[in-house]
């Protein structure tokens, strides 16, 4: 599909029974054989994948020769909520490597989570860089660099040993090239990929061989959810209500998921919208052959006026 070509409407927003608007985007459903199931819009275009390429960046963490495991490992595939365990896991990886939280560049932040920033605020806390929701993925750098005595401050450099091992290991899982190569919002260099490529890599994490790297991240990740999100966050639910799942969120609606069978999913919301996340990701787990409660949860996404639910926002698929 060209790229000024219209995208469907994978969400829609219904208010008072009139459709107040849609959110378009692109999906990709893969069956357990890898085979494309369903695609919607253009799905072999690229994006940056943002915080969906975090497993992959684990990897490289892993393959500089850093020994984390468990929860640690998980944390620094997440997009954490800076919970108080978040921060007191960030700051273990640091100073295990003899490092504290000066060393991190991620840019000053309130928590993801609006509870968490609230609480923050009430207690008279402020924005820092260890509340930045990657500040685990940059936790694990440090250590892997410090590990190997490779510099610290310019660990961010797409040029450093940690990036160059990140890029191998999204190109490996993806099969692609990045077309593009940009800035995420922590710092971190950022490549663009297909949704495609994208739901081809979590397949392969979740059907690699026990004790690789792929299948390290991915275990851990699946054995402590609230670690690579947040106890009110929808890939934490996912996780633990359905065994083998790896999921993962990203900025600007980009959502990732495989199913310990293979099946997997990718979507992208054009315009961004949060609020389209959730009803279109229970949809395409329906879509897959998914039945299981927590979808119901997942996809909950109402609208309010004058204080009553008049609405809601809902799949188009």
């Amino acid at each position: 599909m060209p790229q000024s070509a219209v995208l469907p409407a994978l969400a829609e927003v219904i208010r008072s029974g009139f459709t107040e608007g849609r959110h378009r985007g692109s999906l990709v459903l893969l069956a357990a054989d890898g085979s494309v199931d369903l695609a919607l819009g253009a799905p072999d275009a690229p994006v940056f994948p943002r915080s969906t390429a975090k497993p992959f960046q684990a990897v490289a963490t892993l393959r500089a020769g850093l020994a984390l495991n468990g929860e640690l490992l998980a944390l620094a595939a997440s997009s954490h909520s800076a919970e108080a365990f978040h921060r007191d896991a960030v700051r273990r990886i640091l100073v295990a490597a003899g490092l504290n939280e000066a060393a991190l560049r991620t840019p000053a932040d309130l928590p993801m989570d609006q509870v968490e920033a609230e609480l923050l605020l009430r207690n008279g806390g402020e924005r820092a860089p260890i509340m930045m929701d990657c500040s685990g993925k940059h936790a694990g750098w440090l250590a892997a660099s410090a590990a190997n005595a490779w510099d610290l401050a310019g660990y961010l450099d797409p040029a450093h040993p940690i990036q160059v091992l990140a890029r191998e290991a999204l190109e490996e899982a993806t099969g692609e090239t990045p077309v593009h190569v940009g800035t995420d919002g922590c710092g971190a260099p950022l490549h663009a990929v297909s949704l495609t490529g994208l739901a081809r890599g979590y397949r392969s994490f979740v059907l690699a061989d026990p004790g690789t790297p792929q299948r390290r991240v991915a275990d851990a990740m699946r054995a402590h959810p609230e670690y690579v999100a947040g106890t009110r966050r929808a890939d934490t639910w996912l996780m633990r209500a359905v065994p083998g799942a790896l999921s993962k969120m990203g900025a600007e609606a980009v959502q990732v998921v495989a199913l310990a069978d293979g099946r997997a999913l990718a979507f992208k919301i054009e315009d961004g919208a949060e609020r389209a996340r959730g009803p279109v990701l229970a949809a395409a787990l329906r879509r897959l052959g998914l039945e299981d409660e927590v979808l119901t949860r997942i996809g909950a996404e109402p609208l309010h006026g004058g204080g009553a639910v008049v609405g809601e926002i809902r799949a188009a698929f």
